[in-house]
């Protein structure tokens, strides 16, 4: 199997678009998308893979899952918005990322929230995340490890399917724990 240093070095952890190299001016889509492809490239799975295209961020703003543009441009704070777009429907439905947003979309809106300070508290979170999930990680592999031992030549195959098992367990884990808060905050806002 792979070392698990290297599996880490793949996954590019460290790749954010942090607020300091967001433009301070408004953005066409295409400088979104082209920040973005500079920002996450390393993230892809496959080269061929689009980070963001015009059709996504179009669906975004007709679904409402960011406050209206200006003029065909972007804000700072769009990006920041989109951004978290991105990062949460690879595991949330796209009407759960709007669920979650839409109180910071409407703060944002009324500049009643410094979205700003908010995404730098998003992105510390998140290199926190990137720690605990390396250590968990090791965790993971040295169980499947120990657990595979005694399947002889089949040893590396049993270890790898153990991991992706267990990591795919986790994600299971931790989605369905977002979606109960998703939940919680639609039952709030009914209430």
């Amino acid at each position: 199997m792979a070392d698990i240093q290297e599996i880490i070095d793949r996954l590019a952890l460290d790749k954010q678009i942090p607020v300091e190299e967001i433009p301070k001016i408004d953005l066409y889509i295409d400088q979104v998308i082209q920040l973005f492809d500079t920002g996450f490239s390393e993230m892809k799975r496959n080269p061929e893979d689009k980070i963001l295209t015009k059709t996504m961020i179009n669906n975004y703003a007709k679904g409402k899952l960011f406050f209206p543009v200006s003029n065909k441009k972007y804000s700072r704070n769009h990006v920041m918005l989109i951004s978290l777009i991105y990062q949460m429907k690879s595991a949330l439905s796209i009407n759960d990322v709007k669920q979650v947003l839409a109180g910071i979309n409407d703060k944002a809106a009324q500049k009643e929230i410094d979205l700003s300070s908010f995404y730098e508290s998003y992105l510390e979170v998140q290199r926190s995340n990137d720690e605990l999930f390396k250590g968990n990680l090791e965790q993971q592999l040295s169980r499947t490890e120990a657990e595979s031992a005694g399947f002889g030549k089949d040893r590396e195959e049993i270890e790898k399917v153990l991991l992706i098992a267990s990591l795919v367990h986790m994600s299971n884990l931790y989605r369905r724990a977002a979606e109960m808060l998703v939940d919680e905050m639609a039952e709030g806002k009914e209430a």
